[in-house]
């Protein structure tokens, strides 16, 4: 075996040890399992036709070159218009209820759930990279200035405007348990058609995000006030779906089936008891890349 065979295996398992930190970087910034693995894959190869011995910190070198690829892919996907408009819904992590994938809990370390991915969704590429780089992952300012070529003090006011939308986005929730046991009296509830008994597990001001992609006839939407999700629910009871309780991003959630096949995840945030939010991803073609394995008897 020859010197090069050798610095390319040592190398290779030098980037092993990044990999979940990479991914979770990527996750955060696309919220596409799938674009994620290319953006890493992307940085593997960058890696790979680098000088490596010029590369002083590894770790960083990495995390700055995913998140520099991840941003491109972002701002490619918006040139594009290839979102739903109104809402997006980030590809959901499914687990089968109280046996969380070790390498999912990994990649959701910081708790990221479905409603945090939605609001990260409405900011601008550049709020995005510097709130997640910065917040999630503590790159200092001075690092992340050249990735979007500002200047740190520019990189402080974005990750300081994305601050502000994320905070009227709640972080904390109920315990899983009461999460999953008020999830479970919401979908009984819509199953039987029982609407007061809908409204009396949502917060007043919940709010339904659905997006079922940009196929015609797309069926995304945004609904807000409890009287308004329970009039939803209860639309969608005719589709008769098979509701399997799951664990999504961490929290409580349902898998929706449809003659056996997977029709929806739908994540609920649930905070004092009550379903503060319920982000739903029925889109045909994504939903037929989200690993279910979990669930399989």
């Amino acid at each position: 075996m020859n010197s090069s065979t050798n610095n390319t295996d040592w190398l290779a398992e030098r980037f092993e040890e990044h990999r979940t930190r990479l991914r979770s970087v990527a996750y955060r910034m696309l919220g596409s399992l799938t674009e994620a693995d290319d953006a890493v894959q992307e940085t593997w190869l960058r890696l790979s036709g680098s000088q490596t011995d010029a590369i002083e910190n590894l770790g960083g070198w990495l995390t700055t070159v995913v998140a520099r690829v991840a941003l491109n892919m972002l701002r490619t996907r918006r040139t594009r218009h290839e979102e739903p408009l109104g809402v997006r819904v980030p590809d959901p992590i499914v687990d089968r209820p109280g046996e969380p994938d070790p390498e999912h809990e990994a990649l959701l370390a910081d708790s990221v759930g479905l409603a945090l991915l939605v609001v990260l969704e409405t900011l601008s590429p550049a709020e995005r990279l510097a709130f997640v780089l910065h917040d999630m992952f503590a790159v200092p300012f001075d690092d992340i200035a050249p990735i979007i070529d500002r200047s740190p003090t520019a990189v402080r006011q974005l990750a300081s405007r994305a601050r502000r939308r994320i905070s009227g986005v709640s972080i904390d929730s109920d315990d899983l348990q009461t999460q999953r046991e008020v999830a479970d009296a919401f979908m009984t509830a819509a199953r039987e058609g029982d609407f007061d008994a809908l409204v009396a597990v949502l917060d007043s001001d919940v709010v339904l995000r659905a997006d079922a992609g940009t196929t015609p006839p797309a069926l995304s939407r945004e609904v807000r006030g409890a009287r308004e999700v329970a009039e939803q629910a209860l639309m969608f009871r005719g589709l008769n779906l098979q509701m399997q309780p799951a664990l999504v991003n961490g929290a409580a959630g349902a898998v929706g089936r449809l003659h056996g096949r997977p029709f929806s995840v739908a994540g609920f945030t649930v905070r004092d008891g009550r379903i503060a939010e319920i982000d739903i991803l029925a889109d045909p073609a994504r939903i037929s890349t989200i690993d279910l394995t979990s669930l399989d008897d």
